[in-house]
């Protein structure tokens, strides 16, 4: 799992934990299947329309997290630790 994007990689760090199944599978086809990692950034932040194949509640997450309504500084991905952290 390599996210080139600290939005994607913050947005793991907040939701993977607290997905369904039905739901960290969604996320895996949505960080693997597209060739162009951009393509989801531009997705998440409605520059681009997002193609059907990726629309679903997953997506619709990341697009309400990338509004970022607390107003959080994003500058940097975060550290690895909260992969090895038990589910909540």
């Amino acid at each position: 799992l390599i996210l080139i994007h600290p939005l994607s990689s913050l947005f793991a760090k907040e939701n993977l934990n607290r997905m369904s199944e039905e739901q960290l599978n969604l996320y895996d086809r949505l960080i693997n299947e597209p060739s162009n990692d951009w393509d989801i950034y531009y997705w998440a932040t409605e520059a681009k329309p997002t193609p059907a194949e990726f629309e679903n509640d997953v997506m619709a997450m990341l697009r309400e997290f990338a509004k970022n309504k607390k107003k959080e500084q994003r500058l940097r991905q975060p550290d690895l630790e909260y992969l090895f952290e038990p589910p909540h």
